[in-house]
Parts: structure tokens; sequence; C-alpha cells
């Protein structure tokens, strides 16, 4: 049985509204937490150029196809492909493209609060003095206190996801666009005065010689798989985020142009962070490749060394919840929006619903650092699996259906009518792009770590 009719969403009311928005949706923790320790972990500066090529060479396209879906749907993502599909004369279950988007926001939204919820209570903590003390000796003693309390990790959790519900409750004007407007600019800030301070105080050269200075003897496959996989979890594609905010963007707005920006600035937020990071890491004599706990464990010692400390490690976490509040709601919107049409829910009860409910969920990842920690099955904890199935099997192949459906199922002049090409070897290059080269890369992200116990020995 159909549901209500779709409901009516606004338009952002500006082309710099919505390029907050986008850019606040792709900018997150995968730039600030997961990239340095992602290019620590695969040696730097060949990282960085690999990473580089699999942004604006697979990333962009697929983010400019989300765009137009979004936009020539003017729906949440699953009815957005399925009113497209609809025009095409295609079948209804391309809506899949969609709905991959919507489940997968839904299962990353409840595992990243978590993460998130870390930031702020770190944050809190630094600006108190709480972590000023910290060495080599205890910090992972002090990580493990707050992520071993299950009531004090559920409360941040509990406060990160109503903060993102509250924002996006209020609508897109309202909410989204006037808090990624102060927040989007404070970010930047934030970036800029670490960097500065960063090169004032750390080392340098040899953060240059690291981020800047490849070395492609450190070059394997699993590091290219990496590379591509961060650009893509970085971009925030096929999680619906980019789709759903490409409905309200106005036909005056050019989505390849847009894309590009976009790339660009998440590119430069990543790159900043490595500028921020690793003069501190290189000068205290820290460990680039610390993997996840880089950002947790080992940067805190440092921030407690330095001058200053107090401030610059409160200013740095201050600046990673703001880049998940900006991706956290991005993400909630998909779910928000789908649950306005289908339901016909209007949108303060759908944020709220659909919020408690990826609240709930998140309680098992929650779980995962403290009484669950040992009940591990499958890719391990709960959290583990969690990230596994979205990062590794939902966002490629939900990206490789949106590549394949506008590449190869959608009409030519209904492509063109979408972006108004102005040079007509841009828009074969990306075609092609689309076409050929984006569903390779997506199927070796997929394939590589679906297999990755044959590829790299790893059970």
């Amino acid at each position: 049985m159909a549901g209500p009719a779709p409901a009516a969403h606004e338009n952002w009311s500006s082309r710099l509204a919505f390029m907050f928005a986008a850019i606040g949706s792709a900018v997150g923790l995968g730039n600030i937490w997961k990239f340095p320790y992602e290019a620590g972990e695969g040696g730097g500066g060949a990282f960085v150029l690999i990473y580089l090529a699999f942004v604006f060479g697979i990333g962009v396209p697929v983010m400019i196809a989300e765009l137009s879906l979004g936009r020539r749907g003017k729906m949440s993502p699953p009815n957005a492909v399925r009113s497209v599909a609809k025009q095409e004369g295609r079948s209804n279950l391309w809506s899949i493209a969609g709905w991959s988007g919507v489940i997968g926001a839904f299962l990353v939204l409840s595992f990243y609060s978590v993460i998130a919820g870390l930031t702020l209570s770190y944050m809190v903590d630094s600006f108190s003095g709480s972590i000023d003390t910290l060495d080599a000796s205890n910090s992972a003693d002090y990580f493990g206190s707050i992520t071993g309390n299950f009531p004090l990790l559920l409360l941040w959790h509990a406060i990160f996801m109503g903060l993102t519900i509250a924002v996006v409750a209020r609508g897109i004007h309202g909410g989204l666009e006037k808090a990624v407007t102060w927040l989007m600019p404070a970010l930047f800030a934030i970036l800029i005065l670490l960097v500065t301070y960063a090169m004032a105080v750390g080392d340098a050269a040899s953060t240059f010689k690291f981020l800047f200075q490849p070395d492609f003897s450190k070059v394997t496959l699993e590091t290219v798989i990496q590379a591509l996989g961060q650009a893509f979890f970085s971009l925030s594609l096929a999680l619906g985020s980019i789709m759903a905010y490409g409905a309200y963007v106005p036909r005056d707005v050019s989505l390849p142009k847009s894309a590009f920006i976009i790339a660009g600035a998440d590119t430069a937020v990543a790159i900043l962070a490595g500028l921020a990071i690793f003069p501190i890491v290189f000068q205290y004599g820290l460990e680039p490749g610390a993997g996840p706990g880089l950002v947790f464990i080992t940067l805190p010692v440092a921030f407690a060394q330095m001058p200053g400390g107090i401030l610059v490690g409160g200013a740095f976490f201050l600046l990673l919840a703001i880049a998940a509040l900006t991706s956290a709601i991005s993400l909630l919107e998909p779910i928000v929006a789908w649950l306005e049409e289908h339901r016909g829910i209007n949108r303060v009860k759908s944020a709220i619903g659909g919020g408690i409910a990826i609240f709930i969920l998140g309680i098992g990842s929650v779980l995962s650092f403290n009484y669950w920690a040992d009940v591990t099955f499958l890719r391990g904890t709960v959290l583990d699996n969690l990230d596994f199935l979205t990062n590794n099997i939902i966002m490629p192949l939900g990206g490789l259906l949106v590549a394949v459906f506008v590449g190869w199922r959608m009409k030519r002049i209904s492509i063109r009518d979408e972006l108004a090409p102005k040079s007509e070897f841009g828009f074969a290059l990306w075609l092609f792009m689309l076409r050929y080269v984006c569903p390779l890369a997506l199927g070796l992200i997929f394939l590589g770590f679906a297999f990755r116990g044959l590829l790299f020995g790893e059970g």
C-alpha cells in the first residue's frame, strides 16, 4: 500500500548555505581523527598522494552523481532514486541505491555518536585541566577510565545525539543552515590557529618531509585500498547525506563546480589536520603510525607537556566535536526526510524518533568498550562489526549502485539537463570515470576488505 504523499521540503536559502552544509557533511572525524593516523600507518606522503588522486578521480564523479540524483528526485534518497528510475523507465528496485544510504547513515551514526561523545568528554576535561598531568604511562589508563565507565560513556553519547536531534528538528533554514553558518567558519578558524601554533612549537621540518615527500617503497596493495576507502569515507559518499542535501539545491547551482569545491575544502581540512597534529607528534617523539589511539591516547600526552597545553588540547577537541556535529546532522537528515515523506510524521517528531532509535542501537557500541568488550563475533565487537559492515560493504556497494545507475541507466539527455555541462570534454571525462573507473575502484574496496584475510593474511 502506498504511503502518504511525499512532504514538500525546503530549499537552501543560498549557494553559500548549501556549500557550508555540504562541506560540513564531508568534513568530520574522518578528516581530523582518521586521516592523520591512516597517513601515519600508510607511510605519509605516498599515502597522501594516492588519497588525493582517489578524492578527485573517484570521489568527485560519484559526488556529482549523488547530487544529481538528489536534485532530480527532490526527495529523500530512496524516494529520489525511485522517482528518477520511474522517469527513466527503469525498475523501482534501483531505489536500493537510496536505501543503502539511509540504512548506512543509520548504522554509522549509531557508533559515530559514541566516538563523538568521547571528543566532548576530552574537550571538557582538557579545558578544566583534568588531563594536564597525563604522560606516556597513564594516558591509556585514562582513556580506559572513560570508555570503561558505561554510564559516563552512555551520557556523552546521549548528549551528542541530543545536540544532533536539536539541530535537525529545527529544519533546513532554522536548524541546518544556522548551525553550519556558525560551525564551519569556527572549525576553519580553530584549525588554522592550531596549525600556526603547532608549526611554531613543533617539528615543522619533519612534518613537511613526512606529508609531502612520498616514499613509494612503503606502498602496498593494502595502502592503496585504505587510501581509496578513506577518500570515500571522508567525503561522506553513499550515506544518503549528499543525495539528501542535493534535493534542496536550487536549479541555478552548478553541481560539478560544487562537488569540486566540497572535495577541495574537505581535502584542505584533512591536510591541515595533519599539519596541526604531526609537528607535535614529531616534536615529542611520538609514533605517527599510532593508529586510532593517536588522538585520544598519544596526543593528550603532548598537550600535557607543551606550553598552553590546556587551551591547545581543549581547542583541538572542540574542533573534533564541531566536525563531528556537522557530519552527524547530515547523517540524520536523510532518515528524517524519509520519515516525513513516507510516514507523514512532522520534522520534530521524525528527528526525535529517528534520533532515539539511533541512540538505542548505539548502546551496543558503548558496551563494546566495557561490558561487552570480550563479546566478539565475525569481525570482533558490536562496534567492530558495525564499522566493517558500513565502511567496507554498504558504502562501496551503495556508491557502486549510484555510479552504475547514473552512468548506465539514466539517459544522457537527462544527465545533461541536470548538469548543464559547459565543457563537452569535461562531461565526457566525468561520464567515462563514472561508467568505468569508479565501478572498478569501488569493487576493489568491496573485494579488498571482504577478502581481507586472503589478501593480507588477516582473519
